[in-house]
């Protein structure tokens, strides 16, 4: 069972940095894919289940997100809106913009800093709560209706507000890509590098404590002060978080995948899977297959 993974390639028109497209539809159609750019989804009118990385969720109107570059990621209309019910629709603003946009600006001046760490947060995919899509929805709208100057001013209005807000679930594991996590502990720097690298092998709060140069109890403190997690919450994040790219790859069997994220056992790696994704791990590489395959064939691919 292999997933497949369509690479999107986004056409700006007159070489310009942003392109915003409205979304007026039976139901979402493009499949589990990928693309170079950022993009910014606000859905207005839709429900279903959104899939972002490792991360799968229900989505239903106001459902914001920002993905980052090259993060896989589709929305999923529910069943419903298959039906051929007339009520039942898509209405969605999509707005995609180059990885190197205003790069200088972000990497040297720190007004732009607070932008900087919003965009590397994103290789994760960032779903933003209730009090800021109530905020944005003015602004986002208006991106339909300015161009040029305008759009570019805008945009950067929007990316500082959602810059701005602590409002918001970061979607994919540890396990995917973060340019730029926003620790600036050299100690916690050094033990993110060494999990980034070993978390499938077998690690030892011991081993982790005295590289961080810390007695084990002060260690867990520190970690949990910095990261927000424990240790070996840190480490079954990213376990899991590698666990859902093989199954989505489909190479190997559940079995094969527990040893291979680092799970001494299979009922321990499926009921910490459960409790992280909320689905066995074969439901969820059939959540994934089954949607992905549907996308495919109504695209005639």
């Amino acid at each position: 069972m292999i997933m497949k993974l369509m690479h999107e390639h986004i056409d700006f028109p007159g070489r310009s940095t942003i392109k915003v497209k409205w979304r007026d539809t039976p139901y979402f159609t493009y499949p589990w894919h990928s693309h170079s750019e950022f993009e910014l989804t606000y859905v207005i009118k839709s429900y279903g289940t959104r899939y972002v990385g490792d991360n799968i969720e229900k989505f239903g109107p106001g459902d914001l997100v920002l993905i980052g570059c090259n993060m896989p990621h589709f929305w999923k209309s529910d069943e419903d809106f298959y039906k051929g019910r007339p009520e039942l629709s898509v209405n969605a603003i999509i707005i995609q913009f180059h990885s190197d946009f205003f790069i200088n600006a972000l990497n040297n001046y720190p007004e732009f800093f607070h932008i900087k760490k919003l965009l590397s947060l994103s290789t994760r995919g960032i779903r933003f709560l209730e009090p800021v899509v109530k905020k944005m929805d003015k602004m986002l709208r208006r991106m339909l209706e300015v161009s040029g100057f305008e759009r570019i001013i805008l945009m950067l209005q929007i990316l500082n507000e959602l810059a701005s807000t602590d409002s918001y679930d970061v979607l994919g594991s540890e396990a995917f890509p973060l340019e730029m996590n926003g620790y600036s502990n050299d100690r916690l720097d050094k033990v993110i590098n060494f999990l980034n690298f070993h978390y499938r092998e077998k690690i030892t709060l011991e081993k982790v404590s005295d590289l961080a140069g810390y007695h084990p109890s002060a260690f867990c403190r520190f970690f949990k002060e910095k990261s927000g997690k424990s240790l070996s919450e840190y480490l079954n994040d990213m376990r899991i978080g590698y666990a859902c790219k093989l199954l989505i790859e489909g190479n190997l069997t559940v079995s094969q995948i527990c040893f291979e994220c680092g799970f001494n056992n299979l009922s321990n790696f499926n009921r910490t899977f459960r409790r992280l994704t909320k689905f066995t791990p074969t439901e969820y590489q059939q959540q994934f297959h089954l949607q992905n395959k549907r996308m495919f064939q109504e695209m005639g691919l």
